[in-house]
């Protein structure tokens, strides 16, 4: 059965249609959710609660892209048990360490690298992957979230804008100057892991 077919049983108080639309995009809500909270507990929390308010809220949905739709409702989940909880998004890199994402959705890595490598490139890729998340976590939240919906949940500009609450304008000029400063600080990042190499290489010499 198609979204759409499954959207409107589900409508009609199909609880059976509605489960498979979880199914269908519980994956990218979670991954969503833990990137924003920047923890596996509260993001499995936010999870439960936004599709449990998107089934609620089902008469509201007026067409377009449903994914789209329910990660706004997962957004702004987030943030709401960020408040009841009292914590901030996730500053450290130490939080995205600790909670590892219990789901199968997209995660950072699957994104830039192939799975199949050997030990080398395995160490190099982690090592690039931890500064992506650095620098991640170094931009301001509206920057992190348009990065997060279009190179890694890889929606298009319409679903990003949809999920966002903005223009497609806006959404286009957030993500170039979010890519912008991803470069500017993962460049930053291989100098100074360059500069760290010399300086063992001086002390071993």
């Amino acid at each position: 059965m198609d979204e759409a077919a499954l959207i409107a049983d589900a409508r009609r108080g199909d609880v059976e249609a509605f489960n498979q639309l979880v199914l269908a995009h519980q994956s990218k809500a979670f991954n969503l959710a833990y990137r924003i909270t920047g923890d596996s507990d509260s993001a499995a929390d936010a999870t439960q609660e936004a599709f449990l308010s998107a089934y609620r809220s089902l008469s509201s949905y007026r067409g377009g892209s449903f994914r789209a739709w329910l990660l706004r409702i997962v957004t702004n989940a987030c943030y709401d048990e960020l408040r009841r909880r009292k914590r901030r998004p996730a500053e450290s890199l130490e939080e995205m360490e600790e909670a590892s994402p219990t789901g199968d959705g997209v995660a950072t890595e699957d994104v830039f690298f192939a799975a199949n490598e050997g030990p080398e490139a395995s160490a190099e890729r982690a090592e690039v992957t931890r500064a992506i998340e650095r620098c991640l976590l170094s931009l301001p939240s509206e920057f992190r979230i348009v990065v997060i919906l279009a190179d890694i949940l890889a929606l298009d500009y319409s679903e990003v804008a949809s999920a966002m609450g903005s223009p497609v304008g806006t959404v286009r000029s957030r993500l170039a100057r979010a890519r912008a400063r991803l470069r500017q600080c993962l460049e930053a990042s291989r100098e100074l892991s360059g500069w760290e190499m010399r300086l063992a290489e001086e002390r071993s010499s």
